[in-house]
């Protein structure tokens, strides 16, 4: 017994958590429990990771694990100038939507379903290919527009014309007087560098799963919009189909981002991957899983989304590919008897099991956090887990 004791008294675990949202920022999340299992198992080797599903936070996962902040000024969602940051190792730029043109950075918060757009991101695009990179990374979660990805499209040197010759205006309501686009002058660079979308989503570009039905609501494309919007999508996917030979607008993904996964895939050729997925390969992820005895998990609610490649699934997932065990931490599970262990969790340990006032699970998140950290880690030490 005596040369198992080594292992029980001085764990590994790893921490690979998201934020939990409007309490704790990912890199909260890591400190608090970090401090949990110390708390609990002061000799613990304890590895920290940040992870994100491809919206916010995606940056910031890269940066953790070794990439290199450049910072750049882009178009905002409605044109106005926008400081933001992308990522880079080597030849690999990682670009975040919701840095650069996200529906955070909306002025006063105001939607604006027929202005916002997707420029930001493409002129982002454009600074790094001009930077010489070999590789575009893509998280497009977070978006405030329903554009079609033209904005994108619009800084990369495609020419988007009205009737008479003109450029159409940004965001939804230019593609009223779309009637032609012109392809030739796209970044030549895009024709050797590799376009990955982080992507969660398998909605089409059109109809009652596409991306203004679906998304459009929460970027203020009300019932009244949404065939104005939908007719100036199917003209865009109707004139790039003739453009390029192809045609993209019912791919899964298609209608991510308010279409900004239908331009990638229609003249981009990205290749689409799962967002928790892409990250985790992003920041080595199965490395620091290599020995470890457990990998803590979690994000603020865990619920059916969760369940449709959330971050905590993504993670065991790949915790299962390594042969680790891994249990999730969040605010609070909505989860079913039995669905999170169908996932690949072992166990959920929820704020709400120390302190049943949801209102104080926010406001106390962090040391209410620390407490179920250490409390994961003494059932580890017991066997419990």
């Amino acid at each position: 017994m005596s040369g198992t004791a080594p292992e029980v008294t001085a764990p590994v675990v790893l921490v690979a958590c998201d934020k939990f949202k409007g309490t704790l920022v990912a890199t909260q999340v890591a400190e608090r429990i970090h401090a949990g299992v110390v708390d609990a198992a002061p000799q613990a080797e304890v590895r920290r990771v940040l992870v994100a599903d491809g919206g916010d936070g995606t940056i910031d996962a890269a940066l953790a694990a070794g990439f290199e902040a450049r910072e750049i000024t882009v178009a905002g969602p409605v044109g106005e100038p926008q400081r933001a940051r992308y990522a880079r190792r080597g030849g690999t730029v990682v670009v975040e939507m919701a840095e650069t043109c996200g529906i955070v950075h909306l002025p006063r918060g105001e939607l604006a379903p027929l202005t916002a757009s997707s420029r930001g991101l493409g002129e982002a695009m454009r600074i790094a290919l001009d930077e010489g990179c070999s590789e575009l990374v893509l998280g497009i979660g977070g978006s405030a527009s329903t554009d079609g990805g033209t904005g994108m499209l619009a800084a990369l040197g495609v020419r988007l014309l009205d009737r008479a010759g003109h450029e159409i205006p940004d965001g939804a309501e230019g593609l009223d007087t779309l009637a032609s686009v012109d392809l030739s002058g796209l970044h030549p660079r895009l024709r050797e560098v590799a376009v990955t979308v982080a992507c969660d989503v398998n909605n089409p570009l059109l109809g009652d799963r596409g991306t203004s039905a679906v998304f459009g609501p929460q970027k203020g494309v009300t019932a009244q919009l949404r065939p104005r919007v939908d007719a100036g999508l199917e003209r865009l996917a109707d004139l790039l189909t003739r453009a390029t030979g192809r045609d993209e607008r019912d791919r899964p993904g298609a209608g991510a981002a308010g279409g900004v996964g239908y331009a990638a895939l229609q003249v981009l050729q990205a290749t689409m991957r799962p967002g928790v997925e892409l990250v985790l390969d992003l920041v080595g992820f199965p490395e620091l899983a290599s020995g470890a005895d457990l990998v803590i998990t979690g994000e603020g609610s865990l619920d059916e989304q969760s369940l449709m490649g959330k971050t905590p699934v993504g993670v065991a997932h790949a915790c299962a590919r390594a042969g680790v065990p891994v249990v999730a931490v969040c605010g609070r599970s909505l989860l079913g008897e039995g669905q999170a262990e169908t996932a690949g969790i072992r166990r959920v340990y929820a704020l709400t099991h120390l302190e049943p006032d949801t209102a104080r699970c926010m406001t106390e998140a962090g040391p209410l956090l620390q407490e179920l950290a250490a409390l994961v880690t003494r059932d580890l030490l017991d066997g419990r887990v």
